[in-house]
């Protein structure tokens, strides 16, 4: 079925004015063509201009959606000048979801290229509040009127990190009572284990969101969510609907590009986002944030239709 762009706008911008902000992870696909994206707009001399597209389509995204999550914050701080150019683009009732660089959520420093010769070290800037001050938070200062939460996404942690839960607990607990004041911090946890009482008291203590995220080693969101104490600030929710439990997120890729079409239903999926939406229409003063990856189904326009469906 083709994605109803047009109704999908209507009832966006109807629960963003409800305090419910629904979009994706990212936003420059060239699978979205003619389903979110207009071609025309990005042609030259008779082609899709790739350089053009994904420098202007987040104009064409935020006509359809008010929010989206940025993932390109994880991987390396965000300069000033980036974060305006994205502002700018966007209407004023906009809400953009970062992603908190990775520098400072990484004990270690995992074998990948990206990371050079750092690669497999200890991160001596772990759990750093006066570098996410310094370095995160004072470029997005220029564009706070736009931001919605900022999310400290923690990659599962081993027993060479950190033996008990307890112990992660102990140094977040530090970090979040560092952390400046007024802005809306939630937290996105990939050791399931580690979803207890002492987790989820220590956000709340802080006034930080849990992110209820569906990923390869966590819980479907839904056993998140009947979870007691899991909604740690009765003022913000967060969701990333991002892989199907159990499944890779390489084998997800293999399968689902170019992202232009459902693959997998994933109903459980579907009725968590669907619930945390009518929760957050009941609840009037409090902000959800909802995004959908593509590698969940095989496209997240449709899976975003299906949940306001």
């Amino acid at each position: 079925m083709a994605f109803d762009r047009e109704t999908v706008k209507q009832r966006a911008a109807q629960l963003a004015g409800q305090g419910v902000f629904i979009g994706t992870s990212s936003w420059k696909y060239e699978g979205w063509l003619r389903q979110l994206y207009t071609p025309a707009r990005y042609e030259y001399r008779g082609q899709v201009a790739r350089t053009r597209f994904e420098r202007d389509c987040l104009s064409e995204y935020s006509e359809v959606f008010k929010t989206v999550c940025v993932d390109a914050a994880y991987y390396d701080f965000p300069r000033r000048e980036y974060l305006q150019k994205q502002a700018d683009q966007v209407p004023a009732d906009f809400r953009f979801g970062f992603k908190v660089t990775d520098a400072l959520t990484i004990k270690k420093f995992p074998k990948l290229d990206r990371f050079g010769p750092r690669a497999g070290q200890p991160n001596p800037d772990f759990l750093n509040a006066d570098l996410f001050a310094t370095a995160f938070l004072n470029p997005c200062e220029a564009i706070r009127e736009k931001i919605g939460v900022l999310m400290f996404e923690f990659s599962r942690f081993w027993p060479s990190d950190y033996e008990h839960g307890r112990d992660f607990v102990g140094d977040l607990d530090k970090f979040l009572g560092e952390l400046p004041q007024g802005w809306s911090y939630a937290v996105e946890m990939r050791n399931k284990h580690w979803l207890r009482e002492e987790y989820f008291g220590c956000l709340a203590g802080h006034g930080v969101a849990h992110v209820f995220n569906s990923w390869d080693a966590m819980p479907p969101v839904g056993e998140q969510m009947a979870l007691p104490g899991s909604r740690t600030n009765p003022q913000l929710v967060a969701a990333r609907f991002l892989l199907k439990p159990g499944r890779k997120y390489e084998d997800a890729v293999k399968a689902f590009q170019p992202y232009d079409n459902i693959k997998e239903i994933n109903a459980e999926a579907r009725k968590a986002g669907a619930t945390l939406i009518q929760e957050g229409v009941s609840a009037p003063m409090r902000k959800t944030f909802i995004y959908v990856n593509n590698r969940l189904e095989g496209n997240a326009l449709a899976t975003i239709e299906a949940m306001l469906a």
